[in-house]
C-alpha cells in the first residue's frame, strides 16, 4: 500500500475557504428564497380553497336542481 501524500497548505487552505464560502452561499440564497416560496404556497392555499369552495357549490347546486 503506498503512504498517503502531504496535501499542501495552500491546496488545504483553498479547499476549507471554498467550503466555508459555499455554506455562507447556501445561507445566503435559503433566507433569499424561503419568503418567496412561503408567499406561493399561500397563494396555492388560498386557490385551492376557491377553487373547491366552488366545487362544493356546484355540486350541492345540481342536487337542490335534482330534487
Amino acid at each position: 500500500m503506498v503512504p498517503p501524500v502531504q496535501v499542501s497548505p495552500l491546496i488545504k487552505f483553498g479547499r476549507y475557504s471554498a467550503l466555508i464560502l459555499s455554506m455562507a452561499y447556501g445561507a445566503k440564497r435559503y433566507s433569499y428564497l424561503k419568503p418567496r416560496a412561503e408567499e406561493e404556497r399561500r397563494i396555492a392555499a388560498e386557490e385551492k380553497k376557491r377553487l373547491d369552495e366552488l366545487k362544493w357549490i356546484e355540486r350541492t347546486g345540481q342536487a337542490q336542481d335534482t330534487s
